[in-house]
């Protein structure tokens, strides 16, 4: 099946690409007093995105001191339900493979592994397809947060128009943009292999053994029928006929004696032979 091949493999891809992300934010601020000039910050987050919990210190102008601030945002339970499915999905692959391969007397005894295989199929492409959806709608949410514009507005020095604010580094969202992509080719993928999965059932077997005709079928056969019907009422008449004439001729050959044409004989009153025409001789039975 596809699935033994593929479905491992984009598994992997799509729980790896997503749980083994590490983004990197970087933002300068230079007050105009000069008192923390050019003053650098670093910001860092990743898996499981729980933003909340990043915190930096960014400098005060006014004041010779730091302040801590936090991002907003805790986006971790899509991100780890993405990631759940995609180990669990990986590692069913992997016992599915196993029993294909090892174990197919097993598999097919009593149509219960393909029922079983077929409904984890089901469930699993469903899963795939709302941890697909619910993922690249968080990943919006987390490139919004994650925005330089908006962390410069958490800082209270980037907000006074006299200072200035600058963003040298962005993240990099290529990794996560191709988790989401991995994310819908497995959707697509065990969404797929329903249809084969089900052809191991017995259901699909019952059907297979039991075929119902199709429209032009019993056309078909409802036109033989009537053609048939059709020569079965002409060749009765026909054979009617022919016996008909068979009796007919019979009855002639038995009734009509046997005659001979000769030439005629004409006879006077004195019973002389005038004159000989054809004669006719018959032959009573």
């Amino acid at each position: 099946m596809c699935m033994v091949i593929f479905a491992p493999i984009f598994a992997i891809c799509a729980f790896a690409t997503c749980g083994g992300y590490y983004g990197h934010l970087q933002v300068k601020v230079d007050c105009a007093d000069r008192r923390q000039n050019n003053r650098s910050i670093n910001i860092d987050f990743g898996y499981p995105f729980r933003l909340q919990q990043v915190h930096f210190k960014a400098p005060l102008c006014k004041e010779n001191r730091d302040e801590i601030i936090f991002l907003e945002g805790d986006f971790s339970s899509a991100a780890q339900y993405f990631t759940t499915v995609g180990v669990f999905a990986f590692l069913y692959s992997l016992l599915a493979t196993i029993v294909y391969v090892f174990y197919q007397n097993k598999y097919l005894k009593n149509n219960r592994g393909p029922l079983v295989d077929f409904v984890v199929t089901i469930i699993f492409s469903f899963m795939w397809l709302v941890s697909s959806c619910c993922w690249a709608k968080t990943l919006s949410d987390i490139k919004t947060v994650t925005n330089p514009t908006q962390v410069l507005l958490l800082i209270t020095s980037c907000r006074a128009q006299e200072n200035k604010c600058t963003a040298t580094e962005e993240p990099l969202w290529s990794r996560l943009n191709t988790s989401v992509v991995f994310g819908f080719v497995n959707v697509v993928l065990w969404s797929g292999n329903i249809w084969f999965v089900f052809k191991e059932t017995g259901w699909y077997k019952t059907g297979q053994r039991y075929p119902t005709r199709s429209a032009s079928g019993k056309r078909s056969g409802s036109m033989r029928q009537r053609l048939y019907s059709e020569s079965s009422f002409d060749q009765p008449e026909e054979n009617f006929l022919q016996r008909q004439a068979s009796i007919n001729q019979t009855q002639v050959s038995f009734s009509l004696p046997q005659t001979y044409l000769g030439k005629p004989v004409i006879y006077d009153r004195e019973d002389k032979v005038a004159s000989q025409g054809p004669m006719i001789f018959v032959n009573e039975m």
